[in-house]
């Protein structure tokens, strides 16, 4: 874990409350929504932070699946930590997209 780019992005303490859901039972596979419920939060609130905590790489998008005409999306805390910018990987290459998902079992590998 890159303890710098930890205490650089969880300036907030939802940041924290969300990494720690994320991390219960060995890990846990939640969309913003999920989190939403069990932390009591607003969406947007939940959402705002769970994408940030995307772009410094402490979560990693795993899964989407089509919902009423949105897309849900799903994170899982990072195995360790990872440069964001622009979308790319350490070397520069651009990072795979997730496999859309159809159900939640499909997210349980």
């Amino acid at each position: 874990m890159n303890w710098q780019l930890l205490a650089r992005a969880n300036t907030h303490p939802l940041r924290i409350s969300i990494l720690e859901v994320l991390a219960l039972d060995g890990g846990r596979i939640l969309s913003p929504s999920d989190l939403s419920y069990e932390l009591r939060t607003p969406l947007s609130n939940v959402n705002y932070h769970v994408t940030e905590l995307h772009r410094t790489g402490l979560v990693d998008l795993v899964g989407e699946r089509p919902v009423r005409g949105a897309t849900e999306h799903f994170y899982r805390e990072a195995k360790g930590a990872k440069s964001s910018e622009n979308g790319r990987s350490r070397n520069g290459h651009r990072r795979k997209r997730p496999a859309r998902v159809r159900n939640r079992a499909a997210l349980a590998d």
